[in-house]
């Protein structure tokens, strides 16, 4: 399978598209604002304790303040942990590219003293350093910790915590035993460090070379938060491109390839510094129309924003959105199948497995999601499409947990949310409908302005009401809706007109009295 990370970067804008076989299967868009920190460390400033949350609001510099959970603290007045690793052989989501920078290991802190409070660790006006764990989604402000954690290509420092992790894609255990005792032969400090997937078969020289580099950024950035004043940034992480070089090329994909050359020259100088001795492959794209245009991304990314998705057959599913979960539908639509009606079912759900397994991932979806397939009568069938569920999402580096289906159809799951997902990213709620998803149809508009006039015809002294509409909803009352204006007029014995106007919201409208001599 041919794998390609496509990077269209622009003076405020980069996006990095990973394709598989010519189609994009993740895409990432770094722009220059909050929604782009995932991983800075900043020295921040406590503004608000809440002892019932048992978290804290901290001002890092930004409009939205920052969150963070007590179990995110370090203690540190007197310099410890308050929370420990509950094991330390396997460490999932370890700072690959979709976590947009490090957070603990999901599930594997445990409170060392449960009575410990937010209170006890941090007071109003307290300055402290941390880092983001996950920008800001919606309306909810940044997540930090002060767990703070530093990634290379083959290890993640952690220098608030004394232990030793190893990805769980390491699946050999010598190769596990070797490199943890070649860590450790090599260590002279009480930091924590993570082998990632990349580590695999590299030598302790190698190791010792990136545990020095690491090392040295901590010393560096522990020197500039003494130095600078709170709500300040103390270090920037890599951006989206030399994140994708480090995690994703010659693991993920076999080339690169860039439209500006500025940033070709600097992936190039990031390759010999951080991987000198590998053969990578990194092309600098020269055509005359956009990048995205030439893989066709453009129009992959647009279909990625519509609701309703077409299956080959013939059915569809639709996915819609809400504050709380993600819902999605599953519609035989033009399908009506060669054989017997189960059969029809059957095949239509498990091509919709596929669709949604690569919508998820391509939309970067997370949170509660909730698959309403087509009702199967067979246990059979269900078994076969929930089988063909689980190893779909299989391939998803992001955490996903798979229930079983309910007796009404349905599938709930959950996916790890790292990031604002394509549509949040993208998109912002319509103006014209202020994020309703609905108009009010004509007939009802109309139906409105009747009832508004015989409200307040009783009130009005003129002798002629004016009401400005918009053009649409004039067409209708001189229209098809005539009859509504015409029983008025009958039964107030005064004239109606409709006066159209061009720049109204199509649900805006004014009723006025005059006077006519």
């Amino acid at each position: 399978m041919l794998k390609e990370l496509v990077v269209n970067s622009a003076p405020h804008e980069t996006r990095v598209a990973l394709l598989e076989n010519s189609t994009i299967v993740e895409v990432f868009i770094e722009r220059e604002d909050e929604t782009s920190i995932a991983g800075n460390i900043y020295k921040g400033r406590v503004q608000r304790v809440l002892p019932g949350m048992q978290a804290a609001f901290v001002d890092i510099g930004f409009d939205m303040a920052a969150f963070i959970y007590v179990d995110d603290v370090l203690d540190t007045a007197s310099h410890k942990m308050y929370q420990k690793f509950e094991q330390d052989t396997d460490v999932e989501n370890e700072g690959d590219m979709e976590t947009q920078g490090m957070e603990k290991p999901h599930g594997s802190w445990k409170a060392l003293t449960p009575e410990c409070s937010i209170e006890d660790l941090l007071t109003e006006g307290q300055e402290i350093l941390v880092q983001v764990a996950k920008s800001s989604i919606g309306t909810k402000g940044p997540r930090i910790t002060t767990h703070i954690s530093l990634a290379g290509r083959y290890l993640v420092l952690m220098p608030t915590v004394d232990h030793i992790g190893i990805s769980k894609r390491i699946e050999n255990e010598e190769e596990r035993t070797r490199l943890k005792e070649d860590l450790l032969a090599i260590r002279q400090n009480n930091f924590g460090y993570i082998f990632r997937t990349q580590a695999q078969g590299i030598d302790q020289a190698t190791i010792k070379k990136e545990m020095d580099f690491l090392n040295n950024t901590w010393d560096d950035i522990m020197t500039k938060s003494r130095a600078v004043s709170a709500t300040s940034l103390v270090y920037k992480d890599l951006t989206v491109t030399f994140r994708a070089v480090r995690d994703l090329l010659a693991n993920e994909a076999d080339k690169l390839v860039i439209d500006s050359r500025q940033e070709y020259e600097n992936v190039q100088n990031f390759l010999k510094r951080l991987m000198p001795d590998a053969k990578l492959s990194v092309e600098l794209y020269q055509g005359r129309e956009s990048i995205f245009d030439a893989y066709n991304i453009e129009a992959d990314m647009a279909r990625a924003l519509k609701k309703k998705v077409w299956l080959k057959s013939g059915g569809y599913i639709v996915i819609e959105q809400t504050e709380a979960l993600i819902a999605i539908d599953v519609n035989t639509g033009r399908y009506v199948g060669n054989h017997n009606f189960d059969e029809t079912i059957l095949k239509t759900n498990l091509e919709a497995v596929k669709e949604i397994a690569y919508q998820i991932r391509l939309r970067n979806i997370g949170g509660i999601i909730i698959i309403d397939f087509i009702d199967m009568k067979k246990d059979s069938h269900k078994e076969k499409v929930m089988s063909r569920m689980n190893t779909a999402m299989k391939k998803d580096k992001n955490q996903t947990n798979i229930l079983p289906l309910t007796e009404l159809g349905l599938v709930q799951m959950t996916r790890k949310r790292t990031r604002r997902n394509l549509t949040r990213t993208l998109c912002e709620p319509c103006f014209y409908c202020n994020g309703n998803g609905h108009l009010l149809s004509g007939k009802s508009i109309c139906h409105k302005i009747y009832r508004d006039l015989v409200s307040e015809a009783v009130d009005i002294m003129g002798n002629r009401f004016t009401v400005k509409v918009h053009p649409e909803i004039a067409q209708l009352l001189h229209g098809r809706e005539k009859h509504l204006i015409a029983s008025l007029e009958t039964q107030f014995l005064k004239p109606i007109v409709i006066y159209p106007e061009p720049h109204y919201h199509i649900e805006e409208y004014h009723i006025f009295e005059s006077l006519v001599k």
